[in-house]
């Protein structure tokens, strides 16, 4: 069973970075996908069938529909892909590496201090979730989904093209 996590987790982790470096906004998505199907295995391995289950729908399912749909909405041309390119030079990375240098070497002591975890967890099942969900957090999920709306509001407004309009005298000199 360690065995299935930590391959899993290290699927996530060069799934994630694939994301990070793609330049076609595609191929990234594609990577985000198998990034949250190994996280969704490694909450099942953990004993979490149900976030699991949640990673899958939310995630992988409802969250990467919303971005192609705006990514089609934005109708991105080669041009943007060679901003990003130009933009993802090698000093962008200092930091990130820094900090999973950082998370590295925690797990690295983790693994080898073998320890037992003082951890008290309780498992939350379905119900549970829905009842926190919609019971004292209902604000929190409906801001978050007004914050969601207007995101994909806003992209599509950035997004469009500008019509060339030509007044109705114009067009006849035009012609």
């Amino acid at each position: 069973m360690q065995l299935t996590f930590y391959i899993a987790s290290g699927i996530a982790v060069i799934a994630t970075l694939m994301v990070i470096t793609r330049h076609n906004l595609i191929h990234a998505l594609l990577y985000l996908v198998v990034s949250f199907i190994a996280i969704a295995v490694v909450f099942y391995i953990l004993g979490a069938p149900f976030m699991a289950a949640l990673e899958m729908i939310i995630y992988a399912g409802a969250i990467v529909v919303l971005i192609i749909f705006v990514i089609m909405m934005l109708n991105l041309k080669d041009e943007a892909v060679e901003q990003e390119r130009q933009w993802l030079g090698r000093g962008i990375f200092i930091g990130p590496f820094i900090l999973s240098l950082i998370l590295l070497g925690e797990l690295i002591y983790i693994i080898t201090a073998g320890g037992s975890s003082t951890y008290n967890y309780q498992a939350v099942d379905a119900k549970g979730v829905g009842m926190a969900l919609y019971g004292p957090y209902v604000i929190g999920v409906e801001l978050s989904g007004i914050l969601l709306m207007s995101g994909i509001v806003g992209a599509y407004h950035l997004g469009r093209q500008k019509k060339k309009i030509v007044h109705r005298f114009l067009e006849r000199i035009e012609d």
